[in-house]
């Protein structure tokens, strides 16, 4: 499988986890996996021009690049892309807690957008918390940062937790 750059600095492979993986080890060391090379990225990061860069229990961190391929009508960057990247760092965030055998899907989510980020705001940085781990619900935080630690966004998720075993890629 070839290798992709994701933006300047950041190459990985693309694809997902094996199943057999992921309904066998814990989240942390899945996670430490994508980051080491030994699992892919998710195609999405190549798209969107970010990658898991850091995790530890409980947290999960995003770098992403904004560039001209994200742009709405208005020369903005588009929210989506902040929306999906804070996504991710929450959803990793729980994830850094899963034990062999949960998997998780996000329930519900919250961004609120501060500034515009346009291509020129430059590699920006994405810390996603958990703030409550219970045995079905985990709730997690994240904000969005530019190179001079300015908030660009912030959001909030609910993720649903289940057996792994539940997820049938068919």
């Amino acid at each position: 499988m070839s290798e992709t750059e994701l933006f300047p600095g950041h190459v990985a492979r693309l694809g997902v986890i094996p199943l057999d993986d992921l309904v066998s080890r814990a989240g942390l060391e899945l996670l430490q996996g994508v980051i080491e090379g030994r699992y892919p990225a998710p195609n999405i990061a190549a798209r969107l021009n970010f990658a898991l860069v850091d995790v530890s229990a409980g947290k999960a961190v995003f770098r992403g690049l904004p560039q001209e391929a994200h742009l709405n009508p208005l020369g903005l960057v588009h929210g989506g892309w902040a929306a999906t990247l804070l996504d991710s760092a929450l959803g990793c965030a729980v994830h850094t807690l899963l034990e062999g055998g949960e998997a998780y899907t996000t329930a519900e989510f919250k961004v609120n957008f501060i500034r515009p980020v346009t291509p020129r705001t430059g590699e920006v940085v994405c810390e996603g918390r958990v703030l409550h781990r219970g045995r079905t619900l985990a709730v997690s935080e994240a904000t969005l940062k530019d190179a001079n630690g300015k908030l660009l966004a912030f959001g909030t998720e609910t993720c649903s937790i289940f057996p792994a075993a539940n997820l049938l890629r068919r």
